[in-house]
């Protein structure tokens, strides 16, 4: 009879990950077709983190899939074109990849999930799925460089911290001014393009932006508006 116990033993183990990590992820790692989340006045920025709570049944089986896979879910916004109310607005051209990093499932079904940015990717064509969510083909080539480390950031915290004042003035926007004065400029550029309630053509603009340099220019100009 054979020895089951030390066959196991001594049977080889692949301790890889099927999923890489965060830091490691390359153009490799990133499907050709992903499940898509469309959000209007929302973007996720490469780096950034968005907290989402997914109720609506067509986006739980979108999670689930995601779950079992990747662990990857397009964000990306209805285009103007888009007519209030359409279940399937049509997209806009670029979205960006998020990588769900935490999620809890709640008695009532739903989930609270933080989505964490990973690459924005081009938008080549969408189709409806048998399980009700739109699945895009994309590239996310032209973005690849949104996988390394982005060159540091210089902005002038002076002129920043003026011009957020000016337009908390005018939009009575609630600010923490201590905690942004412990932020770094790549994650204080990204959460307040991502969180100011800017009109979702501006949001798009910002998010399209080639680099972080133009992405703080745009930014500047629109909170002196």
């Amino acid at each position: 009879m054979p020895n089951t116990h030390n066959a196991t033993r001594g049977a080889p183990s692949d301790t890889r990950r099927r999923i890489p990590a965060l830091t490691d992820m390359t153009l490799a790692d990133l499907p050709p077709r992903i499940g898509l989340l469309p959000l209007a006045g929302t973007i996720l920025l490469p780096q950034g983190q968005l907290p989402l709570t997914i109720f609506e049944p067509r986006y739980l089986t979108l999670l689930e899939d995601c779950l079992t896979q990747h662990r990857l879910i397009g964000i990306i916004q209805p285009s103007e074109a888009a007519s209030y109310g359409d279940m399937n607005p049509p997209l806009e051209s670029v979205g960006t990849l998020g990588r769900v990093t935490s999620f809890m499932e709640q008695e009532s079904g739903q989930f609270f999930i933080t989505l964490t940015g990973v690459c924005r990717f081009r938008l080549l064509q969408d189709q409806l799925t048998d399980r009700g969510w739109r699945e895009g083909r994309i590239n996310t080539m032209p973005f690849s460089h949104d996988l390394l480390e982005s060159p540091s950031l210089n902005l002038d915290r002076k002129d920043f911290a003026t011009v957020l004042q000016y337009y908390n003035e005018r939009h009575a926007i609630p600010i923490n001014w201590d905690n942004l004065k412990k932020l770094d400029d790549d994650t204080l550029l990204s959460m307040l393009t991502m969180l100011l309630p800017f009109p979702a053509d501006v949001k798009q603009r910002l998010l399209e932006c080639p680099d972080l340099t133009e992405r703080a220019s745009l930014l500047l100009d629109e909170l002196s508006r």
